[in-house]
């Protein structure tokens, strides 16, 4: 599926999708994984006739859990990795793995998680000399070659220095480390190379199960649509290697840092403080940067969502000091300039913009030069004066919610949390109801109904919305540090009957994938 080619979209080619995450997927060692059971959730799709799977950012996870906040935006996270496959490898033995299949299997603990998987990945890797085989020796040093010195080795090292400064982000490091030091850099491989070999090996070993994993979906039809924060964190190896993309000083510490303005989404704005990028030095190097980054991430999905596309035309630049979102100034983006240079280095661009929130005439203008479609989520557009589900456009993905929203019956019904006032929620209600024509028993499928019949070439609702689940299973609350990213689809809940129902609805609506699943 081309995007971003000029051509109009086809009846033949509207596509309805779901929004899973990997750490949802139901499996048996703590959180889901890439092998099995990520494919048996490909042959769900399959059944329901969802040609669509959007996923999060798949990079290394620090603070929160949050895959937007990732150690590396080349990098893939370790914790995903399926044990299972690793027994079939010889890698490990099942009584090695008991603590990770005794984890609750309804939520992910990532406090217990972590170090236990970490310790099994580094003994897995620790005997790939051993165990692998001469094709997947080969096939190992094949991966070494086309990322070793792009990122790989730049990953692998900086991993390594934040263990010994007891995970520290990297400004706080000896001065040594944070400013590479040639004679201090060379003596570290001398003394950890051991450990940074390993940590390559864990990363082979994820891209080996990505790649199986892609495949098998593609060969049954379905496209994975992955997502890129257009924003690094200051601690990660990306920063680390290359300071000189941001606006950051020679000890890392930033200038400005990024974060929107108070808007009705939030009085105070939002405070991110991820560095700002260096725009005039991204240009000297004609967007390099972004091209390989863009070139890694379709690597491994076939479409992609960039968040926070208006930062593109212009971003909200705080200075450091600041406590609050509300002192900043609206600086220029690169604008047309960053798509030219990754469409001439990489050709089509398959990428989708996360427009959402305030948006000016600006922005819509640079997504349209491009033929970049946008977002469209029914739990904001149907509460707008006047909204129809005609004014959403063929160019566009259509959501009843995102990672970032409440589950339908949730913030249809309210939670016991919910910011809003009881009158808020009742006016919420009303406009459900008056754009969807249904009922409140049937709001979660009504939502979805109601996205399936837009022109939008793809329409997409989280897992949780098929399932008509409540607050509870929300992934994500942003504003709130702790408690996010544990929710897991359980396999009885992936019931023939749900399936089923699914695949009715994306039949009625001419969504649907062929009989046997393939393109």
């Amino acid at each position: 599926m081309e995007i971003g080619a000029g051509s109009q979209i086809s009846a033949r080619q509207r596509k309805a999708g779901v929004s899973l995450h990997i750490t949802s997927l139901p499996g048996p060692y703590g959180i889901g994984e890439l092998g099995q059971n990520a494919r048996k959730f490909v042959d769900k799709l399959v059944s329901m006739k969802l040609g669509v799977w959007q996923i999060l950012p798949l990079g290394p996870t620090a603070y929160g859990n949050s895959p937007y906040q990732p150690l590396s935006t080349f990098a893939g996270n370790e914790l995903l990795i399926d044990i299972g496959d690793l027994i079939d490898l010889g890698l490990l033995v099942a009584n090695e793995v008991l603590e990770l299949t005794a984890l609750p299997k309804r939520y992910v603990d990532y406090a217990a998680l972590i170090p236990a998987k970490n310790r099994l990945l580094d003994l897995a890797a620790s005997r790939f000399d051993e165990k692998a085989d001469d094709a997947m020796k080969a096939d190992f040093a094949s991966f070494l070659t086309r990322n070793d010195s792009t990122w790989l080795h730049d990953y692998a090292t900086y991993r390594t220095l934040k263990s010994r400064h007891a995970e520290q982000p990297w400004p706080a490091w000896s001065p040594d480390y944070v400013h590479r030091d040639a004679t201090s850099m060379r003596e570290l491989e001398g003394i950890e190379g051991d450990r940074i070999e390993i940590t390559k090996v864990i990363q082979y070993l994820f891209f080996r199960q990505w790649r199986q994993l892609r495949d098998y979906a593609n060969a049954n039809g379905v496209s994975l649509f992955g997502d890129m924060p257009i924003y690094i964190a200051l601690d990660s190896s990306d920063a680390w290697a290359n300071r000189e993309i941001l606006q950051i000083d020679e000890n890392g510490i930033p200038v400005c840092v990024a974060g929107v303005p108070p808007d009705y989404f939030s009085e105070e704005g939002q405070l991110w403080g991820n560095p700002l990028y260096d725009w005039e030095q991204h240009k000297s190097t004609n967007y390099r940067w972004w091209a390989e980054r863009l070139r890694a991430t379709c690597d491994i999905a076939d479409l992609v969502r960039i968040d926070h596309f208006r930062g593109f035309e212009s971003y909200w630049s705080i200075p450091a000091s600041s406590t609050t979102a509300r002192v900043g100034t609206w600086e220029p983006g690169p604008g047309d300039a960053i798509f030219d240079a990754m469409r001439a280095s990489l050709g089509s661009l398959p990428i989708i913009a996360e427009d959402l929130g305030v948006i000016t005439p600006e922005v819509t203008r640079l997504r349209d030069r491009h033929n970049i479609p946008g977002m469209r989520v029914l739990q904001f557009a149907v509460c707008d004066d006047g909204f129809k589900l005609a004014d959403v456009g063929v160019n566009s993905v259509c959501y009843t919610g995102t990672h970032d929203n409440d589950t339908t019956i949730g913030w249809y019904h309210g939670s016991p949390d919910d910011v809003r006032s009881d009158n808020e929620i009742k006016r919420t209600q009303e406009a459900a109801l008056k754009v969807t024509r249904g009922c409140p028993e049937m709001v979660h499928t009504d939502l979805i109904k109601a996205a399936f019949s837009t022109a939008a070439y793809i329409a997409i609702a989280p897992m949780q919305d098929y399932l008509g689940l409540s607050s509870e299973a929300r992934i994500n609350t942003p504003g709130i540090a702790d408690g996010n990213w544990r929710w897991r689809v359980q396999e009885t809940q992936l019931s023939q009957g749900i399936c089923d129902n699914v695949a009715s609805m994306v039949i009625a609506a001419r969504r649907g994938l062929p009989h046997n699943g393939k393109q």
